[in-house]
């Protein structure tokens, strides 16, 4: 795969065509940059009619949701696309506790999880209380579930397709998704897009699932770029807690210059939120309820980023689980190749001389040479 130049410094190397500009450069010419992140984001939103920008007008109504702080203004949509200004009043159109733009599907234990090196699935911890066996748990299921919207725009997102759909009669309630959790179902995993714009639904699904399915293993767990605010968290958090589950944050980027050109918005609420869980997390050490997770993109994402992110997380508890994900091409960042085998294990190096105790390079499948 071709190199590119960025158009700021004119270097030639790993630079996506649809930002145009390298790593270093959205640091050191943050300025210069700005306008090339937000065409690239703006494209990515276009064709799906999403806000292509986080709104901010400033007589707008003010939403609360999420980290983006969206001030929406009149006949607008927040950036998740799921929240209108309706003359003054702010309207979730899916996502409460009744009804969800979501999906879901069972998934054989032990399956390919962030977290299942060290969670009750797939690991030798939790059992009795959180798990069906001392090990893998084969014969299991986890439901998976997949809410069709986000709070970030990554412009590598994996499962970007969601979007191609149109939102018409695909909402369904918080009881029917409850309704799924079969006696094989070991563990209900939220993800997406991202359940953050709809946690509402998901907080209101677990705890009618978890109260039909007392007296057994049922664990809740999340897979989220963490951009809930602390309310909905600790809702979260509880559930997880008490069940068995973990809460997988995907820490995309620890610099906040190059966060915002791959995600489109600030990492603030994510790095808030992962030192909370972290301090809560003491409480349950033997089944981790925080698993922290990045995915190692080719240029951007390298080994001086990981060392960022491992070195905060570190600081915050040395043990907390910290998988490496391996990338692969899609969405607005098809043109970049996948990770490397040496890139890899130079991030996974680095992550360890940083402190942390336990990391973990998933997806080596998908390594390249």
């Amino acid at each position: 795969m071709a190199s590119e130049r960025c158009k700021l410094c004119g270097q030639t190397g790993l630079v996506s065509r649809a930002l145009g500009v390298c790593a270093a450069c959205l640091v050191r010419r943050e300025a210069q940059a700005k306008e090339f992140v937000r065409q690239a984001h703006a494209a990515a939103r276009r064709p799906f009619d999403l806000p292509e920008e986080i709104p901010a007008a400033a007589e707008g109504v003010a939403c609360k949701g999420c980290g983006n702080r969206c001030r929406i203004p009149d006949g607008g949509r927040g950036y998740c696309g799921l929240r209108r200004n309706n003359r003054g009043r702010l309207l979730q159109q899916a996502g409460t506790a009744r009804s969800a733009l979501v999906s879901w599907y069972h998934d054989p234990l032990p399956t390919n999880c962030v977290a299942s090196w060290v969670c009750p699935a797939g690991a030798e911890v939790g059992y009795p209380d959180f798990s069906y066996a001392p090990g893998p748990e084969h014969g299991f299921t986890n439901l998976a579930v997949f809410y069709e919207a986000c709070t970030f725009d990554c412009l590598f997102c994996q499962n970007w397709h969601y979007r191609e759909a149109k939102p018409t009669n695909k909402q369904r309630s918080a009881r029917e998704l409850a309704a799924a959790v079969d006696r094989r179902t070991a563990c209900v995993c939220y993800f997406g897009g991202d359940p953050a714009p709809q946690v509402a639904h998901a907080l209101a699904a677990s705890r009618l699932a978890l109260r039909a399915n007392q007296g057994r293993p049922l664990r809740i767990c999340w897979e989220t770029n963490g951009s809930v605010t602390l309310p909905a968290l600790r809702q979260m958090a509880e559930l997880s807690l008490r069940s068995g589950g973990c809460i997988k944050i995907d820490l995309k980027a620890f610099t906040p210059q190059l966060h915002e050109a791959l995600c489109g918005t600030s990492n603030a609420q994510t790095l808030a939120n992962v030192a909370w869980l972290a301090r809560l997390a003491r409480q349950r050490p033997a089944v981790p309820l925080l698993v922290v997770s990045t995915l190692l993109v080719p240029g951007y994402v390298e080994a001086d980023e990981v060392r960022r992110i491992a070195e905060f997380i570190a600081a915050l508890d040395p043990d907390t689980p910290y998988s490496l994900l391996a990338f692969y091409p899609q969405f607005f960042m098809s043109d970049l190749p996948v990770t490397s085998r040496d890139r890899a294990y130079s991030c996974l190096e680095a992550a360890r001389a940083a402190g942390l105790r336990r990391v973990h390079l998933g997806n080596r499948h998908l390594l390249g040479l």
